[in-house]
């Protein structure tokens, strides 16, 4: 799920503890260990934004059974008043430590990693796959998630989203193997109607978000008209027991997707 910098940390937090995933991918994730400010400001142009400053340790705290990895897109500058402060951006996956992490990629789906500053949109965008051995089944379950890159004039289908769509793929598929379940998920920043859901199927993926008819993947906290951003594929191997976008509690501006395999 899109965690929205951490603006509803204390929400997410309760809501993740609570629900204790065995899996968890998020996306929108500030870092700043540099700092000690509990919020700092996010600048651009007009946009500002209060960001959660250490909004990965958050999460760390809410999930301290389980291992965390960062995956920054791009380091940048956040404001607390008009004192400068670097800070990184990107998405993070945390996986219970019980569960064993048998392969693990990290990639970029747009661009490459920005040093110095956020850059020019539309932005780099990372993703990324870990492959896990589920016991119970005995075989492995591949899970993929990005950041999908946000164009300033809208969700249309891009070059780049295609090329980004490819990219996602590849990733998931350099650590899957033959016969394992895999799923691909995050904010993807497109409509459904998008080529890069229809690549996806083409390739084995079904998509959960739209088949089973859900209106939106956004809460009330999204003024904006397009409804969606947020989707769950899975391929044929995944045996799913239940699927959800889940609306209550209100703990971003996106639904947090729950899969229950």
């Amino acid at each position: 799920m899109n965690g929205w910098g951490g603006k509803l940390h204390q929400a997410l937090s309760e809501y993740i503890a609570a629900e204790s995933p065995d899996v968890l991918c998020l996306q929108e994730v500030v870092h700043s260990p540099k700092t000690t400010e509990d919020w700092l400001t996010y600048r651009d142009g007009d946009h500002v934004l209060a960001q959660r400053a250490n909004f990965f340790r958050d999460m760390c705290l809410a999930l301290p059974d389980h291992a965390a990895y960062f995956c920054p897109a791009a380091q940048g500058v956040l404001w607390h008043d008009e004192m400068a402060i670097a800070s990184q951006w990107g998405v993070a996956t945390f996986v219970r430590k019980t569960i064993p992490i048998i392969a693990q990629a990290q990639g970029f789906v747009h661009k490459s990693f920005s040093a110095n500053g956020y850059g020019d949109h539309p932005r780099s965008r990372t993703a990324h796959a870990v492959r896990l051995y589920d016991f119970e089944k005995d075989r492995a379950v591949c899970v993929t998630h990005m950041h999908g890159l946000r164009d300033l004039r809208g969700k249309m289908d891009t070059p780049e989203r295609a090329a980004q769509a490819r990219r996602l793929l590849a990733l998931s598929n350099r650590i899957a193997e033959p016969g394992d379940a895999a799923i691909i998920c995050g904010d993807f920043n497109i409509g459904p109607e998008s080529e890069t859901l229809t690549y996806l199927r083409q390739n084995g993926f079904e998509e959960f978000v739209l088949a089973r008819a859900y209106q939106s993947t956004r809460t009330p906290l999204y003024e904006k008209p397009n409804k969606f951003a947020d989707y769950m594929l899975i391929n044929d191997a995944v045996d799913v027991v239940d699927f959800q976008v889940v609306s209550d509690p209100v703990v971003s501006d996106h639904c947090p997707l729950k899969l229950e395999v």
